[in-house]
């Protein structure tokens, strides 16, 4: 499967994604983009499944944001054309305020505490989940706008701050999308019970799994 990976922004370096999805390199194809100038619609259309784990920055070292209405547009034309996009994490920051990318991906990051233990716990029976299991990792635990009451949770995120969406699925189109949260540092990528979950992920969005609608 053939998968373009945006990452890397002023506080999230592109080495966390890049280790924590080097363990599924063998199931997947992964291109990477790190400065979003290198981005193009017609790059993009080439991919199976876009994975988003990049704020609203050009790069690292660049805050500028790049999300601007024309991106914004084409990452829905790409969806409801059969594209899939996995929103991971620093995926759904700083994207408040572009409303036809936080429509599509079915709300946005909106703050978070200070990092903390975070348990995680999947679905049971859930596509998305074979494999997992519940796992604690200390993580920021995002709160999160969540829009789109048709979006299908299968994984929520516990800690001293309360309970909070921390992945879930929506269809657009003849696409898919799935927006997951954790993963601020490495060892959380890189967690078994996590790393199930961004595979099923991936072959979700790739369509690799079966029917459109998950039950």
């Amino acid at each position: 499967m053939q998968v373009l990976v945006l990452c890397d922004d002023y506080w999230h370096p592109a080495r966390v994604p890049r280790a924590g999805l080097a363990p599924l390199s063998a199931g997947f194809t992964l291109d990477w983009i790190a400065q979003a100038g290198d981005w193009s619609a017609q790059k993009m259309a080439g991919y199976q499944v876009v994975v988003l784990t990049k704020s609203n920055n050009m790069s690292s070292t660049d805050q500028t944001p790049w999300m601007s209405d024309d991106v914004q547009r084409a990452f829905a034309d790409y969806v409801r054309a059969g594209g899939g996009l996995l929103v991971m994490h620093s995926g759904s920051a700083g994207y408040a305020e572009t409303p036809i990318l936080r429509r599509l991906m079915g709300g946005v990051f909106m703050e978070h505490p200070p990092q903390c233990h975070v348990t995680y716990t999947p679905r049971a029976g859930h596509p998305l989940t074979t494999g997992s299991a519940p796992f604690t990792v200390t993580d920021e635990h995002y709160v999160m706008a969540f829009d789109d009451a048709q979006a299908e949770v299968f994984l929520t995120g516990t800690s001293e701050h309360g309970t909070q969406p921390a992945g879930w699925t929506r269809i657009e189109g003849k696409g898919r999308v799935c927006l997951l949260t954790p993963g601020h540092n490495l060892d959380v990528w890189l967690h078994p019970a996590y790393q199930a979950i961004i595979r099923n992920a991936l072959r979700w969005c790739g369509r690799n799994d079966g029917p459109a609608k998950v039950q």
